[in-house]
């Protein structure tokens, strides 16, 4: 087991005035710099901090025009950290390639990441969420297709000796020659997160990369999905392997179940029905019929339509109490979807840097080592 510090860098200061959409067309004026500053710095001290207990990896991600995580370039963040960090992978989850102009940016940026870092990158791929789409401009229907390109072209830069030439449907280069070329051969494990597109899943599964179901949901939809992608996997003629798994969740960490709620729950409720706020936007065409309709299913299992605390333990929303517990709780989950990768999102909403420094501190002295122990090797997949 592998376990990861995952920041979503939010604005914790939206007016109690303000309760429409934390996404798209958020006025950028309630973003005030000298508590931009303040943050930042406080949330990637908080990262360090996460290598500095004894965390595996540190997480960081990309979206645009929004409240909810402030990281519109997540490579930056992963520079910086870079270079104030010695043990700890650093995953980038990811770079929204259908939104940038040429792919081979990425594949050289990624690249002088993980030579600075020797080795220490973990490259994630995303299609991007549906607001990205309102936000950027780019048409919705060609996001899958722009994807798979881009990601192929990412690839081939890393893999296949240059110059090259290289003719897409979007992009046409007759020189493909990036420098530098990655530290890890062939390239940086790669990771893709998805929310129940089985399109995602087979892609993943085909090329032999990592799949990261998106949280927020009842447990139960991961269930569905983490069997779904297992199955895409085994129907590839792959071998079972956690390392082609990961889950993500948030977690908080305290003395007794019931000091655990008390000083997490607001900071829990400001995320779901502050910062939320239409994070479910998605553009006509954004993804194929068969999976639009498998993911509305789900929406009714998403935390925007949680309205009491009991739903929130019951389905598994957030790991929240003891570290008996999260320990508990968490061994049940890993032994039933199977992940070798446990991202936390350990900072979340509202929550005080005091307490999130306390939580990474209590779940890497008192959890870690108790889900380590019971899954030395790793967990297995069930059929």
């Amino acid at each position: 087991m592998e376990f990861y510090s995952f920041h979503l860098m939010p604005w914790p200061h939206l007016p109690e005035s303000y309760s429409d959409t934390a996404w798209i067309t958020c006025p950028n004026s309630l973003f005030d710099p000298g508590q931009g500053n303040l943050l930042y710095n406080r949330y990637l001290d908080e990262l360090e901090y996460a290598e500095e207990v004894g965390f595996d990896g540190l997480v960081v991600n990309e979206h645009h025009q929004n409240a909810y995580g402030l990281m519109p370039s997540p490579n930056l963040f992963a520079a910086m950290l870079a270079r104030r960090t010695t043990r700890a992978k650093i995953a980038v989850v990811g770079n929204a390639l259908p939104l940038y102009g040429l792919p081979t940016r990425v594949a050289e940026e990624y690249a002088v990441l993980d030579v600075i870092t020797g080795g220490r990158l973990i490259a994630g791929m995303v299609v991007g969420g549906g607001p990205e789409y309102y936000s950027s401009g780019i048409n919705p229907t060609q996001a899958r297709a722009r994807f798979s390109e881009a990601l192929d072209l990412i690839v081939r830069a890393w893999t296949e000796p240059g110059p090259f030439e290289f003719h897409g449907q979007f992009f046409q280069l007759e020189y493909c020659n990036p420098w530098p070329r990655p530290y890890q051969d062939p390239h940086p494990p790669i990771w893709i997160p998805g929310i129940g597109s089985i399109e995602t899943m087979e892609m993943v599964a085909q090329k032999g990369y990592s799949y990261t179901g998106i949280p927020f949901f009842h447990m139960s939809v991961f269930e569905k999905n983490y069997a779904t992608f297992r199955k895409c996997w085994l129907d590839c003629g792959r071998a079972p392997d956690p390392g082609a798994l990961g889950l993500l969740l948030p977690i908080y960490v305290a003395e007794t179940d019931q000091v655990a709620r008390g000083e997490y729950e607001e900071h829990l409720w400001y995320f779901a029905r502050r910062l939320l706020n239409g994070i479910q936007v998605s553009p006509p065409g954004y993804t194929t019929a068969r999976s639009a309709m498998r993911m509305a299913e789900a929406q009714t299992s998403f935390l925007t339509s949680v309205s009491s605390w009991k739903e929130i333990v019951d389905g598994d929303y957030a790991i929240v109490g003891s570290p008996t517990t999260v320990v508990d709780k968490l061994c049940s989950i890993i032994d039933n979807l199977g992940p070798g990768h446990l991202m936390g999102l350990f900072q979340l909403g509202t929550l005080p840097g005091e307490l999130t420094r306390k939580n990474l501190y209590t779940f890497a002295s008192e959890v870690m080592p108790k889900i380590r122990a019971e899954f030395p090797n790793g967990p297995t997949w069930k059929e």
